[in-house]
Formats: C-alpha cells, structure tokens, sequence
C-alpha cells in the first residue's frame, strides 16, 4: 500500500521530518499532520507536538514517521499504539528501558525501528559480515561521521554495525572510543571514533588491517532523502502488517525483492 497513503510526520521542522515531508510530496502523498515540539505559530500545515493525540483522531492517518528524540519517539509510539496506528522511528539513542517499551507497543501496532534507512547500510552491513568472519584476526576500526548537531554518539548505525561485528565474532569485544596518551591496542578490542562537522549527511567506514594488508568497506549517504524515502517504503510495507516490533534490517531485502 502507497497510492494513498497518509502520513504523520513528528519532527516536521527538523532536518528529517522536513526530508520526508518533502519525499512524501514528491511521491504524491498526503501529509495528514505535522507536528514539532517547537513549532512556531506562523509556519503553516505544523502543529504543536501537545496535539499529537487529538490529531491521531481527527486526521484518522495511516501510518506516522517519527524522527525526533529517545524521549519524545517513546511517547509518539505508546500515544499511536493506543491508537492503534502503525508508526515508523527513525530515532536513534534508546536506552534498554525505552527500547522495551517499543517493543511493549508493538504488542498492539505495528512498530518498526531502524538505524538507517538507506538500503545501502544494509549491504555494508552484510559486506562487514562477511569480511569479518573471513579475516577473524585483523583488526578493526569504525569510523563514523556525521553533521554537527547530531546529538547521540556514536550513531545508531555504528551501533549496528559493531552488534554485525559481535555477532560476526561469536561475542562481544571491548570498544575504544578515540584514543589518547599511552593507549596501545589490545587483541581484539575495536577502535571508534566518532566526528561531528558541518552539515554531513552520513558516513561510516569499518577498517580491517593485519597481514601487511587493510580492506575498508565505506558507506556516504549523499542526501537525507535517501533516508526519508527508506522510511516512506517502510511505512508503505508496515500498514499491511499485523501488530509486531520490526526492524527495517529485516525488511529491506523484501522491499528490494518488491522493487524488481
């Protein structure tokens, strides 16, 4: 389902919400409401986030796209689950705590939550997988790099990629976030660094090294569209679903399969 589709969109003035607003409209759907915790009274189609409930009933949307704070995503998802809407985050930094109650919410609408919504962390991610188990004993750096307002470090991606990498490993390894004065590194440990600068969309590279050889797999999102026309996709897939918690790096083989 996406001829049609309405949409919720929370965070509409931020960088992201305004990026799906804008995919959604180019797509030729239909924005039933907006909200922003700051909207300001003279932007027009925005409304102040404290509407959110009213709005859910008054615009009857089909699905929300949520990218804002760990906080706020948690309320947006419990107020739309009571509802009974599916919803989309996008939001990244939950503590276990605000992840279980995710996971709770799904138990009465569909919830999806990814990291990223480019499809092309995706095979980034399955690249690493597959570096990894092959060169078990090399090390590894991950580098990520992203604008500088982005708040939680390192990103939700390079969480996701290190989780990839445990796994990838058979456990988890000690992570070194940057380095300074004597820091020699350790068998096994994980260097990550984090960069804010600018306005950069996204970056994150994963570096092995060992046997007089590196291999660095890379990822560059070059617009955030890329990541709004994830989500759009997402909550096309997610109106059609039974209640559940999902995560988009479950589904976007089946949208890749649904594109061909």
């Amino acid at each position: 389902m996406s001829e049609g589709l309405r949409i919720g969109v929370t965070g509409a003035t931020g960088r992201m919400g305004q990026a799906v607003r804008d995919a959604a409209e180019e797509r030729g759907l239909t924005v039933a409401f907006a909200v922003n915790r700051d909207a300001d009274p003279q932007l027009e189609n925005v409304e102040p986030a404290r509407r959110f409930e009213t709005l859910l009933t008054e615009t009857e949307p089909d699905v929300i796209i949520d990218f804002t704070g760990p906080e706020s995503a948690v309320e947006y998802v419990t107020l739309a689950a009571d509802a009974g809407v599916p919803i989309v985050t996008g939001t990244t930094g939950f503590d276990d705590e605000q992840r279980a109650a995710l996971e709770a919410a799904g138990e009465e609408t569909p919830v999806l939550l990814g990291a990223n919504f480019a499809r092309g962390i995706q095979a980034l991610i399955d690249a690493v997988t597959a570096a990894v188990e092959s060169l078990s004993e090399y090390d590894i750096e991950l580098t990520e790099t992203h604008h500088n307002g982005k708040r939680d470090a390192p990103s939700g991606t390079a969480s996701l990629i290190l989780d990839r990498i445990d796994e990838a490993r058979g456990g988890p390894a000690a992570r070194v976030h940057g380095r300074e004065g004597e820091a020699p590194r350790e068998a096994g440990e994980i260097g990550v660094h984090a960069r804010r600068a600018g306005d950069i969309t996204g970056e994150h590279e994963v570096l092995l090294a060992g046997n007089r050889e590196t291999l660095s797999l890379t990822h560059r999102a070059g617009s955030r569209s890329v990541f709004a026309e994830g989500a759009l996709d997402a909550a096309s897939w997610l109106v059609d679903q039974e209640p559940g918690f999902y995560r988009f790096a479950a589904i976007a083989a089946k949208l890749s399969e649904t594109d061909q």
